[in-house]
């Protein structure tokens, strides 16, 4: 697949596969603490690589993963929107979640809830998805505005269980949106 060619597109936005071409400045933001703050670390550029590698995987197993994203003006790669597969143990999973990963120059632009909901009207009408959730620290006032921005409502609270050795990233929120 060329660099230029999307799975499905937004107004503004690209959502293709992953490319090793991703892999410097996909590494560059995940070392960014700013952008990395609810989470328990930055990445290195082997993990980076580890994950690029998990996504690419995910999409041939399941059709759909956290995209990489552009701008389609400027083909600019801005991070991650997309959907995922959660299997960790809580009373909300297993479950298709959305989430996003912007570098700190694509904030503030209306680009997270825009991609957020072009995923979902994918998930929705191309891959008859039924139900999604989303979940983000409790501290991530942000991410929780996109939820509610693209029509998510609030289902709980909850102790993330692989963040169960981070107590300042472990408390969730979860919402969820059905069709």
């Amino acid at each position: 697949m060329k660099k230029d060619e999307y799975l499905f597109k937004s107004e503004r936005l690209g959502f293709r596969k992953w490319t090793k071409e991703d892999v410097a400045e996909f590494a560059k933001l995940n070392s960014d603490e700013e952008v990395m703050e609810h989470f328990p670390k930055t990445l290195s550029k082997k993990e980076v690589e580890a994950l690029i590698t998990a996504l690419k995987n995910h999409y041939v197993e399941n059709g759909f993963t956290y995209y990489a994203t552009e701008i389609l003006a400027t083909k600019e790669f801005i991070g991650m929107i997309g959907l995922a597969f959660q299997e960790y143990k809580t009373e909300f999973t297993p479950a298709i979640d959305i989430g996003w990963r912007l570098k700190r120059t694509a904030w503030g632009k209306g680009y997270a809830t825009e991609g957020a909901k072009r995923c979902l009207e994918y998930a929705f009408n191309e891959l008859a998805i039924k139900k999604v959730i989303s979940v983000c620290t409790i501290k991530n006032t942000n991410s929780e505005k996109v939820m509610k921005k693209i029509g998510m409502t609030k289902i709980g609270t909850f102790n993330h269980p692989e963040l169960a050795n981070y107590p300042d990233y472990e408390k969730h929120y979860c919402y969820e949106i059905k069709i």
